[in-house]
């Protein structure tokens, strides 16, 4: 099979991620297409879930302290205390 890739990108890709070899890089590139079109999938589908099931199967499996973990942090502001 021939293809024909960007060699800048697919070696950006290997050393982003640690593979060894350009096969594992484009079996990988695949695998994430296909995922992310499933994804899609369940948030046109709901899961067959109503808003209210879905939110009480992700808490179930998600911690509040863990949701915080992903959010943006706050702005940084000094307190008076720290001031010199």
């Amino acid at each position: 099979m021939t293809l024909h890739i960007s060699e800048d990108v697919l070696a950006e890709v290997m050393e982003d991620h640690g593979f060894d070899t350009k096969t594992e890089a484009v079996n990988f590139a695949l695998r994430e297409l296909d995922r992310r079109k499933k994804l899609r999938a369940y948030k046109d589908t709901g899961l067959g879930l109503t808003p209210s099931e879905l939110k009480n199967a992700f808490y179930e499996v998600c911690s509040p302290d863990a949701i915080m973990a992903v959010q943006a942090p706050a702005p940084y502001t000094p307190s008076k205390n720290n001031k010199k």
